[in-house]
């Protein structure tokens, strides 16, 4: 079963989120704090990262870039989401997230770019020696 971690300070959509995903057969962490972002991916090892731009104290743009640019945690796909910010906002970043979803979001929209970045595949590498 894939693991997300979904990350919004807004309870509301914290919550809807995770029940859509969870419905769907995902195995869910939702966090409203992100703060505590980096130890729940060490303890929940998630296959993707859902996370708001707007997160109180901390800019989720901010997160996203520690998260692509950091050894251990580039390869995880983040897909942002925001009601205030676009995707060209987004994807000027300089550790750009792997795909961006405006709010209000629509079920089947979040699901399709989800599955996409859950099974991704990674390139194959050859060993030509």
């Amino acid at each position: 079963m894939k693991r997300i971690l979904v990350v919004d300070d807004d309870d509301d959509v914290l919550e809807t989120t995770q029940l859509i995903l969870e419905i769907a057969g995902y195995d869910v962490e939702p966090l409203n704090d992100a703060e505590l972002i980096f130890d729940r991916i060490e303890e929940f090892e998630p296959n993707l990262i859902i996370l708001d731009i707007v997160l109180g104290k901390i800019d989720g743009r901010v997160i996203c870039g520690q998260i692509k640019c950091h050894q251990d945690t580039k390869d995880i796909p983040v897909l942002m989401m925001s009601g205030l910010y676009d995707i060209q906002e987004v994807q000027e970043m300089e550790c750009a997230p792997d795909d961006f979803m405006s709010k209000p979001f629509k079920m089947d929209v979040l699901l399709e770019k989800i599955e996409k970045l859950v099974n991704k595949k990674k390139p194959v590498r050859y060993d030509i020696n």
